[in-house]
């Protein structure tokens, strides 16, 4: 299961920039070719943060779809599945535009407790 790991690398990314504020909200994207399974990912979130500073906050997933750009014709086409093919005009001289992300978005912070 890699999204424990990769779920580990998010929450020492959040504690290393929540600078002590309580997080209530954490926003990751990920996209379309990370093969990431969302419900991994969320458990592996509610093990990680029990008992520690993040206790309580919420991991949400922005999921990011594989957009290609033809470079024939300047079309772009949403995969649906991972066939690396222009839509508009069947050409396979494409470039992936988005669907390899693998970021964390946003820190919702509360105030700083002392």
């Amino acid at each position: 299961m890699h999204e424990l790991a990769l779920c580990q690398a998010i929450v020492d990314t959040v504690i290393r920039h929540a600078d002590g504020h309580r997080v209530e909200r954490v926003e990751v994207r990920i996209g379309h070719f990370r093969q990431v399974v969302p419900d991994s990912l969320l458990f592996s979130w509610d093990l990680l943060v029990d008992g520690t500073e993040l206790a309580g906050s919420t991991l949400a997933i922005d999921h990011v779809p594989a957009v290609l750009e033809c470079r024939a014709c300047g079309g772009t086409t949403t995969l649906e599945l991972p066939i690396l093919v222009c839509s508009r005009c069947g050409g396979t001289d494409v470039e992936l535009r988005s669907g390899e992300e693998f970021l964390v978005a946003s820190i919702e912070r509360a105030k700083k407790v002392n």
